[in-house]
């Protein structure tokens, strides 16, 4: 059973993200319309789904103002069916769905926000690009030749490991933030990099608060608001 939306919750987070300058993404996966819609009667436009088909049924009955974030992970023949309207898709986790993703977007006539997905967690099931990867990465969209021109990569995400132990998972997070201030400082050589990195994507309901504290700007809350979800 859904539980509608817990709007003193609500308040009270977006009151102390608000002030840190810290983005909310409402995770509203599995729950029914009438929820998002009570939620962004509230004021509240942004919002997370992991399921490409629940996406786009969503985006065709709410509001249009609405910032839609896929933050599941995302599968190159899936990209078509949202590129049109996806504000950020935060789980990039391979070049091969980068070039997809900027296939689509010229497709689109648009440029597509993505977060890079970096693997932080000791666990098999997480996806994201090692430390190795992201740097080769970066370099080529640093450099000259660079042909994705129709995505802007906006920063990083990572998932920390499904764990009680909040010192690994602080660990984690601050392993991640390291690796953002590279990208997002200005480069030794240059005095700038072509590509600021402004957004840092981590933290969820159980551990926001650790994520905020090691430098987290966007945090992803779904139970909290919403109630924990239905199967």
């Amino acid at each position: 059973m859904n539980m509608p939306v817990n709007n003193e919750k609500y308040q009270e987070i977006i009151s102390e993200l608000t002030l840190q300058k810290i983005a909310l993404i409402a995770v509203s996966k599995t729950k029914p319309v009438e929820d998002i819609r009570e939620l962004y009667e509230l004021g509240h436009r942004d919002f997370g789904e992991n399921y490409v088909q629940e996406l786009v049924d969503k985006q065709a009955q709410l509001p249009k103002d609405i910032g839609w974030h896929f933050i599941g992970h995302l599968q190159s023949n899936k990209v078509k069916y949202i590129a049109p309207f996806v504000h950020l898709i935060h789980g990039v986790d391979s070049i091969k769905l980068l070039q997809e993703i900027n296939k689509q977007g010229k497709k689109n006539n648009r440029v597509i926000a993505c977060l890079l997905q970096v693997y932080i967690a000791q666990e098999e099931t997480k996806f994201g690009f090692d430390e190795e990867e992201l740097d080769e990465l970066m370099a080529q969209i640093n450099s000259n030749e660079n042909e994705l021109r129709n995505i802007s990569v906006k920063g990083l995400m990572g998932m920390a490991s499904f764990t009680d132990d909040m010192n690994k998972v602080r660990n984690e997070f601050r392993y991640l933030k390291t690796i953002f201030d590279t990208y997002a400082e200005p480069h030794p050589a240059s005095g700038e990099t072509k590509l600021k990195l402004q957004t840092l994507s981590m933290g969820m309901s159980s551990d926001y608060k650790i994520a905020i504290e090691e430098g987290s700007t966007m945090v992803r809350i779904g139970s909290l608001l919403f109630g924990t979800r239905t199967p």
